[in-house]
């Protein structure tokens, strides 16, 4: 197997290889297009949703079509205005810049990015006290793509200066299939289409959980030296995972568990499950709760969360 590194092995490098979110592809399709026609580029693109659905994959296809560098970095890593200002004046025309948790960053660092958002300077104050002045860095032109899972929680100042904001959805079974597929195709597995449908249900529409899985998958298949994958080889491996029928993990049943055994089936406030669980709240909120919703097992209500009876039955089997 070739030692490239096993995210970017699998990333598709053309926005026409991305299989899903047929709107975002749509538009940022026209976005790399008014680009190429213009040749400048002058807008920056916000893209939200869940965790493991594609924002950075599609970070990098923006970077290779533009035909630029792609520099990744994180709302939390960008501490001050000074890392801000270290981390553009290694950037060059048509690279790309993705901040992941761009809600996370901090508000003097937010304010600072405004101009280079709008007009690609960027504002740097000198000293203290009147003594201090402002200089003002140019910035090349590049394109800015912000990620996040929460955008209600950024600023309406720093959302309002992205000219695309795109939300990006879980996957459906049949987008699913085909992610898998491919992986398979990449990996080199001895995948059967049959058998595809067990890790479709285990990767709750998130491709980065079902890359997970079909790594893991690699390594027995090397491992045991298979000459084919059987269902009885998945089964094994879903038990090595703690993934249930469900795609549930264990982290979700305790979840589940405290729900509706401790707290009677709610309702119950978040902050009171994510103490129990020895969580934080966002936890809770980013990676557990969308799924379990998704599939119907809890309900968000004012007072709290609720356990549905799909989610009582279903702990009741496990």
């Amino acid at each position: 197997m070739t030692t490239q590194p096993f995210e970017q092995l699998l990333r598709p490098k053309r926005i026409q290889d991305y299989i899903g979110q047929s709107s975002v592809k749509k538009a940022l399709r026209l976005f790399l297009d008014a680009v190429h026609s213009r040749n400048q580029i002058n807008e920056h693109v916000l893209l939200y949703g869940p965790p493991g659905i594609g924002k950075t994959t599609l970070a990098a296809i923006l970077a290779e079509e533009l035909k630029g560098d792609l520099r990744i970095t994180s709302g939390p890593a960008i501490d001050k205005a000074g890392d801000l200002a270290a981390i553009l004046s290694n950037l060059k025309d048509r690279d790309v810049l993705f901040i992941d948790e761009i809600h996370r960053l901090h508000r003097a660092v937010e304010e600072s990015l405004y101009p280079v958002l709008e007009e690609f300077h960027l504002d740097i104050v000198i000293g203290k006290g009147p003594s201090a002045r402002t200089v003002r860095l140019p910035v090349p032109r590049i394109t800015i793509i912000g990620a996040t899972t929460r955008v209600a929680s950024l600023s309406a100042p720093l959302r309002d200066r992205f000219g695309m904001i795109l939300r990006l959805d879980f996957y459906s079974d049949a987008e699913m299939s085909q992610i898998i597929g491919r992986t398979a195709k990449v990996l080199k597995i001895p995948l059967h289409d049959d058998l595809i449908k067990h890790i479709v249900i285990r990767s709750r529409g998130t491709p980065r959980l079902a890359n997970r899985i079909m790594k893991r998958l690699a390594d027995l298949h090397q491992v045991e030296a298979m000459s084919e994958i059987s269902h009885d080889h998945l089964e094994h491996l879903f038990e090595l995972l703690q993934l249930d029928d469900k795609g549930l993990q264990e982290i979700d049943k305790k979840y589940l568990e405290l729900l509706i055994n401790t707290f009677e089936g709610g309702p119950v406030g978040v902050s009171t499950l994510a103490m129990a669980l020895s969580e934080d709240i966002r936890t809770l909120e980013e990676f557990i709760e969308p799924y379990l919703l998704k599939i119907g097992f809890i309900k968000r209500t004012a007072k709290g969360r609720v356990a549905t009876s799909d989610g009582i039955e279903h702990l009741k089997r496990s």
